[in-house]
């Protein structure tokens, strides 16, 4: 088996189960972020191309929606083992678009084929309920069935596993999808539409369009034949998406942006937290809706934290993320440094203190230092900002009341972690905190059987566990009468 990532690296869109350009032939220029060079193109697609993707959908829905869950549990489990057989070539393909270490690519290839897996099973699993009636000449029945076509919007920090999320319950429910993958990181995107290819799902019910997000994201929303909107990426593009969905009244799934806090009370295992704060902190060198943002160390462990933390930071392996060994590769654009810099900047006219990193890295190009700062104060902008990148900003707090107040003082609710040896502790801060996902003591939480969502301005709806596929079905009340009982 090859793990040659050009295998995968396919320039097209698939649409009714051909591999097709953009009407216009124009193309966008896709790079590696580790090494600036052009990897290839994809189709800039617009409208059109988007309005027949999702036609397709609709035409293939309405023989897929009669299909059993076994046919469809079938073929997800066919998909699965694809995945496996090509995790290299696909985790090299992943780290050569976004950058990330191929431990983390790995690692993500294998986390998409534990939900298809997943799902798979849950697609058995989509129960209904006879309901005892008040009439004694009726029957009730609630039944569960596939919703229509699915448009899923997604990112480029993990163009997989976000992906994963959204097709593999999407075609257990009986839906059929319209997936726009983020330019930047595109090919592991398309990928999912030559895995299904290959497992043998029907012509139309994935469909992969790549191009103008105002464009493709324009008709997704409008377009009637689009029952629900799945999306994970800023919020406020998730609002601008809810907003244009109104009028047809779609269903909404949105996992959002975050500003997760990252709690150690005094009697925390330091060394533990350590741990924790750095796989939370520098995983994909910042970029995720998950990592740490603000860290909060109480009084007493401040100083000895902050030592460790900076002493462990400076260890991390900066390189490209295809060579073994590296830990963290590099941010995914110049445009997301300038942001860095900038917050570091900030943070330092407010008094905050620079221990580790704070610039450049000396390879050049997106690579940054993991950063650390002392003296981060609630003005810095990153109190309120989410970060997407390698910055540890560390608060100090004296009690757990205030540690509480100070976590949930943002109008997201995403993630949050905390260490503490105290179980009631852990009690009072787990039910004190306004967040879609809580760690206590680990900093490393998602997984495929538990729902992953958040709160307040980070998301509707969750993807994950066995409630991620009850937004891909409709429920139905069904009164039978006249039954001569």
């Amino acid at each position: 088996m090859s793990d040659n990532p050009e295998k995968f690296l396919k320039q097209a869109n698939l649409i009714a189960g051909e591999w097709v350009a953009a009407d216009s032939g124009e193309t966008i220029d896709v790079n590696n972020p580790a090494t600036g060079d052009i990897i290839g193109t994809i189709p800039n697609s617009g409208r059109e191309e988007t309005r027949r993707a999702i036609e397709a959908a609709q035409e293939s829905f309405e023989s897929f929606r009669k299909t059993s869950v076994l046919e469809r549990a079938q073929l997800l489990r066919k998909m699965h083992e694809l995945i496996l057989e090509n995790q290299e070539t696909l985790a090299q393909l992943l780290s050569m678009e976004q950058g990330k270490p191929l431990a983390e690519s790995r690692g993500e290839v294998g986390m998409s084929a534990a939900y298809v897996l997943w799902y798979a099973e849950e697609a058995r699993r989509t129960y209904g309920d006879v309901v005892p009636s008040p009439w004694a000449d009726r029957r009730i029945l609630v039944t569960k069935e596939p919703l229509g076509v699915v448009a899923a919007i997604t990112p480029w920090n993990f163009p997989s596993s976000m992906l994963a999320r959204k097709i593999a319950p999407a075609i257990a429910a009986g839906c059929t999808v319209v997936a726009k993958p983020a330019t930047q990181t595109p090919y592991s995107g398309i990928a999912w539409g030559m895995i299904a290819q290959m497992a043998g799902v029907p012509a139309g019910v994935v469909n992969v369009v790549t191009g103008s997000a105002s464009q493709i994201g324009g008709e997704l929303t409008k377009n009637p034949l689009v029952r629900k909107i799945t999306f994970t990426g800023s919020t406020e593009v998730g609002k601008l998406l809810i907003k244009q969905s109104a009028a047809t009244v779609k269903k909404v799934s949105m996992e959002l942006g975050g500003n997760a806090p990252f709690i150690i009370f005094d009697d925390a295992d330091i060394e533990r937290a350590v741990a924790g704060a750095m796989a939370a902190k520098y995983r994909n060198s910042g970029q995720t809706c998950v990592c740490t943002n603000r860290f909060l160390a109480q009084s007493k462990i401040y100083n000895k934290f902050v030592e460790r933390l900076a002493e462990e930071s400076d260890k991390l392996v900066v390189g490209n993320g295809r060579e073994e060994g590296t830990q963290q590769g590099p941010l995914i654009d110049e445009k997301a440094v300038e942001s860095v810099e900038s917050m570091i900047e900030d943070a330092v006219k407010n008094g905050g203190k620079i221990v580790a990193g704070g610039k450049r890295h000396e390879l050049g190009g997106t690579f940054f230092q993991p950063t650390v700062i002392a003296n981060a104060k609630p003005k810095m902008r990153f109190t309120r900002e989410e970060i997407f990148g390698p910055i540890a900003p560390v608060y100090r707090f004296k009690t757990e009341e205030e540690a509480i107040e100070l976590a949930n003082n943002t109008e997201f609710g995403l993630a949050s972690y905390f260490y503490t040896q105290d179980l009631g502790r852990v009690f009072r801060v787990m039910e004190g905190l306004k967040y879609g996902l809580i760690g206590v003591n680990e900093g490393i939480i998602t997984t495929v059987e538990a729902p992953f969502g958040g709160l307040k301005e980070s998301g509707l709806g969750k993807e994950g566990g066995h409630q991620g596929i009850e937004d891909y079905l409709d429920t139905k009340y069904v009164c039978i009468g006249g039954l001569g009982l």
